[in-house]
């Protein structure tokens, strides 16, 4: 597999985490870098790894994971981002009450890192199948996906910091729109 194929493969599969990386910067009211640079470390670190760990299950387990998949983004995707709703709506939204400097969810953050690299753990078994190296693919996905999350944060805090609660319930429902496509991909194939 050539460079320009990974490289589309990792565009590809970064989405998922561009959109997420979109939400969360949405739901801050300044850009603070260090925590837009570990949202994108951590999606970038996941979805580079996910490969390795499908390339290593190999061929022989695709089987046992490609049937629930979807479920697991879906339902991590869901619950996250009903949670952002539910927060939009009974936590306060009054700019100068709210704190600058919220520290970075870290529970959440891991949530949606598992949720959007599902998919790339598939293509790991895929990778697997067909004898590619895996290394150059992985390096190539997980830089893609950082690159492209932390342009995501630095988008989604620049229309986010305008409107806080329509922000956050934007972007709750894109997170449940995404694990819904997520699903309805899979199950209509």
């Amino acid at each position: 597999m050539v460079i320009l194929d990974m490289l589309l493969v990792g565009v590809g599969l970064s989405m998922d985490a561009f959109a997420a990386s979109l939400c969360q910067g949405l739901a801050t009211k300044r850009i603070h870098w260090r925590n837009a640079i570990i949202t994108a470390f951590s999606f970038g670190l996941f979805q580079a790894v996910m490969p390795l760990i499908g390339f290593a299950l190999g061929a022989s387990f695709a089987h046992l994971i490609e049937p629930i998949d979807h479920w697991v983004a879906f339902i991590l995707l869901a619950c996250v981002g009903g949670k952002m709703i539910w927060d939009a709506f009974h936590s306060s939204c009054d700019v100068t009450s709210a704190s600058e400097d919220a520290p970075l969810d870290v529970k959440k953050l891991l949530a949606l890192s598992v949720a959007t690299s599902i998919d790339a753990l598939v293509v790991g078994i895929t990778f697997a199948m067909s004898g590619m190296d895996i290394w150059s693919a992985a390096a190539v996905i997980g830089l893609t996906t950082f690159c492209l999350s932390l342009a995501g944060y630095a988008i989604g805090n620049h229309f986010g910091a305008r409107h806080e609660r329509a922000a956050s319930i934007a972007g709750g429902v894109a997170l449940i729109l995404l694990g819904c496509k997520i699903l309805f991909e899979h199950l209509l194939s």
